[in-house]
């Protein structure tokens, strides 16, 4: 199947017909899933250490890159390393002996794919592995931990000696988190029309970011993502400004300060956090003759313009 976590391959089928007997139960492998299953709020969490990693990797605001895949063969190896850097702050964990974390006292190595597997080097034989896989594309992720075994790989390794796990060595994986959202990379959703549009060579940063405005509506617009587009440094003031060049067209632009929140409620959209916006078009509607949501700004009731609406400015303050 084509949405299934892991490919089929030869040598997965392979290692299906010589699966080893299972192992024994390993209470170190357990405790460390446990542990990790005590902290609060996991999910949002590890999605937080991923989509911080990646953006950061990515360098939109200086390079404009937005897709993993522009990524130089050195920068997708460091990736794996900055996971390790920001998991390891977020969790507060210590170094280990040999390994890269100290999990209720037990090494633990970190790996890192945006691939298919995991590849494991040598001196991780015989150790517990957290496995880390994201999907930036598909906005999902998993977390699973295995103590690594020469039963548990495939024979063939790369030209570093590094294999791969097995499909025995996939379905012995303790999942802490089977299948957790990734913060959307909104970039990577667009139509190739709307990112060309947004993109357009010879544009100003303020003009990048009114497009983005423009075309991504009632969807929440992290700080990244105006970074990568505005690609200047007061890159934060462009949406400042773009509320008041885009409010001819009826575009609101709505953050977390003032009445931003309350409006975002009451027009039954996400509401956004601390650097995050959500961009929608309103028309002037009648609350007491409308069954829609819609809320009242200096007098006048707005809601989310429909097929149909007239077409008013934005309020001028919100």
């Amino acid at each position: 199947m084509e949405d299934s976590l892991f490919p089929r391959d030869i040598t997965a089928a392979q290692n299906i017909a010589n699966s080893p007997p299972p192992l024994d139960p390993d209470p170190n492998l357990l405790e460390v899933r446990d542990w990790f299953k005590m902290q609060p709020k996991l999910e949002a969490r590890f999605g937080q250490v991923l989509r911080q990693s990646i953006d950061e990797v990515l360098d939109g605001q200086r390079t404009g890159r937005f897709n993993i895949k522009d990524l130089e063969k050195t920068e997708k190896t460091y990736l794996g390393t900055k996971v390790e850097i920001i998991a390891r702050t977020e969790f507060n964990l210590g170094r280990g002996n040999r390994m890269d974390f100290s999990i209720s006292g037990h090494d633990v190595d970190s790996k890192f794919t945006s691939g298919d597997n995991w590849t494991i080097p040598r001196e991780a034989d015989g150790h517990i592995c957290l496995l880390i896989k994201a999907n930036d594309l598909k906005a999902s992720y998993q977390v699973g931990i295995l103590r690594i075994h020469d039963t548990l790989l495939n024979l063939g390794a790369n030209r570093d000696g590094k294999r791969t796990p097995s499909a025995a060595g996939r379905s012995a994986i303790q999942w802490i988190i089977p299948e957790g959202r990734l913060p959307e990379n909104i970039l990577l959703t667009l139509s190739e029309t709307d990112r060309d549009a947004i993109f357009k060579a010879g544009t100003s940063g303020q003009a990048r970011t009114n497009e983005l405005f423009r075309r991504v509506q009632v969807r929440l617009v992290n700080r990244n993502t105006v970074l990568t587009v505005a690609r200047q440094d007061d890159s934060l003031k462009r949406v400042r400004d773009a509320r008041h060049h885009l409010r001819n067209e009826g575009i609101m632009i709505l953050g977390h300060q003032k009445q931003h929140p309350h409006i975002a409620r009451a027009l039954g959209l996400r509401v956004p956090e601390k650097g995050s916006w959500i961009a929608i078009r309103v028309a002037c509607v009648d609350s007491l003759d409308s069954a829609r949501k819609s809320t009242r700004i200096s007098g006048q009731d707005y809601a989310v313009w429909e097929e149909g609406d007239s077409s008013v400015p934005a309020p001028a303050e919100y």
